[in-house]
């Protein structure tokens, strides 16, 4: 494998800089004086500011943008064998680095690299981690799948000391990453595309496990199952957090206010406890917190940090998002988009006791709607009221005879209400026909599913 050195500048070119992690890969070695171009579909405000930075960046991709200029290709799991950009670099020889391998050797250069993984809570959690280690001073380098509020960015370039990304498994991309501290917050059935089953899964994340150096450290949920499985003779030490006492850091004294956020005492390993205050709703993010917590205290971060940072914290971008009210009626945006992660949503979103709890659900993909349809049916069923709008299809395209419909006749035979609308501006029309005061309504979904409570709210 091609290997960076990041004392050598070269010319590399990254197809679809524009991505949420990509551009920030980019961004890194443009900070190293490398000379950076790339390629991308339409400009945004990542490209733009790549540009700004120095970037040289086509808004199309095609054979034309790679030349004996480039030293070193970097592509995502997007990008196939076909593209024309992917099959001339192969033609011409340029050494080509999937972004996961990029990304694990800039890890590799600093003192300490942290990695959280999960089916689900990744960003919340690296959001989590991130907001501490800002607090406490201590100038990290972070990559996060979302939009950190702290910074108004999904990337942030700091010191050499910590770097704090977010792991994802779908296709192996986390096997590339040998992260002095790794987080595993749980492990379900997803990205069917790509993995065969529940088992394949559980064991790409035990190879993961594995690359955790003996002087590093696994922390991972205690009440996971196979936990066994995951942390057998690993040369690693092994941390646990969760809701029993025989975890190493768990939680006692959970409450929640009004609105859902919960406060709890998290006990350490030592017997310290700190008092904790979310203002992100639902134990699920009790959990989250736990996990940031038994990263920070292995590094060696202060209480008052901890407990600051923890506090101020109010969410990454579409997750429980606030959006603003209308007519009476709450308007909050989420990223779910698997039923652990709908189901943990709405069970939080119900603790406000609004008058009625209305969910706009956008699937996403078709083979994960297909594989997990009874699953997505029975979490959405939480809901008092369903809006389904047209699967997003994302990656895939419609092979698989899978649709909403099939979703809402799933639901009604639940015994929940719940309607299909083919575009946005219907929903918005029977939304604005039927909700009411002091009813919550949720956008839902990893798509564009956001765009409907903003259209109601005018934004």
């Amino acid at each position: 494998m091609f290997q960076i050195d990041l004392e050598k500048p070269i010319h590399v070119h990254f197809m679809g800089i524009g991505g949420i992690s990509m551009s920030g890969l980019a961004e890194i070695l443009l900070s190293k004086k490398f000379p950076v171009s790339g390629s991308d579909a339409k400009k945004t405000d990542l490209t733009t500011h790549l540009e700004d930075l120095g970037a040289k960046i086509a808004y199309r991709q095609c054979a034309e943008n790679i030349s004996d200029q480039i030293d070193l290709v970097v592509y995502t799991s997007a990008i196939h064998p076909d593209n024309p950009e992917f099959a001339k670099a192969a033609e011409m020889g340029i050494p080509m680095l999937t972004r996961a391998e990029l990304l694990g050797q800039l890890m590799s250069h600093y003192h300490t690299s942290l990695a959280i993984s999960g089916t689900h809570g990744k960003t919340t959690t690296t959001s989590m981690l991130s907001d501490i280690l800002l607090t406490a001073d201590t100038d990290p380098t972070l990559s996060i799948g979302g939009i950190l509020k702290t910074i108004h960015s999904n990337f942030r370039i700091g010191a050499e000391k910590y770097f704090v990304t977010e792991a994802c498994e779908y296709t192996n991309s986390f096997l590339s990453l040998y992260p002095d501290v790794a987080v595993i917050l749980n492990v379900d059935a997803d990205h069917l595309d790509f993995f065969k089953d529940l088992d394949d899964i559980y064991h790409s994340f035990r190879k993961f496990a594995e690359n955790v150096p003996a002087g590093g450290n696994l922390i991972l949920a205690h009440d996971i199952p196979k936990r066994d499985y995951l942390t057998e003779n690993l040369p690693c030490k092994v941390t646990t957090f969760g809701f029993d006492a025989s975890a190493d850091y768990y939680a006692e004294d959970i409450t929640f206010d009004a609105l859902a956020h919960p406060s709890f005492t998290c006990v350490c390993p030592d017997g310290t406890k700190l008092p904790i205050v979310l203002h992100v709703p639902g134990q699920h993010n009790v959990g989250n917190a736990l996990a940031a917590i038994a990263a920070a205290k292995i590094l060696g971060i202060s209480d008052q940090a901890i407990t600051a940072a923890l506090e101020a914290f109010t969410g990454s971008a579409r997750r429980f998002e606030y959006k603003g009210k209308i007519g009476g009626v709450t308007i909050v945006d989420d990223y779910a988009h698997h039923p652990t992660e709908i189901a943990a949503t709405l069970t939080a979103a119900k603790k406000s006791n609004p008058a009625k709890l209305w969910c706009v659900f956008q699937p996403h993909t078709y083979s994960r709607t297909k594989a997990l349809l009874k699953d997505f049916a029975k979490a959405l069923s939480l809901a008092d009221h369903v809006v389904l709008t047209d699967i997003y299809a994302a990656r895939e395209t419609d092979t698989l005879g899978i649709s909403s419909k099939n979703l809402q006749e799933e639901i009604q035979a639940l015994g929940k209400p719940c309607d299909y609308f083919s575009t946005f501006d219907e929903v918005e029309n029977f939304l604005l026909e039927n909700c009411t005061q002091d009813e919550l309504l949720i956008t839902m979904g990893a798509g564009d599913v956001h765009k409907i409570g903003e259209s109601l709210l005018g934004q």
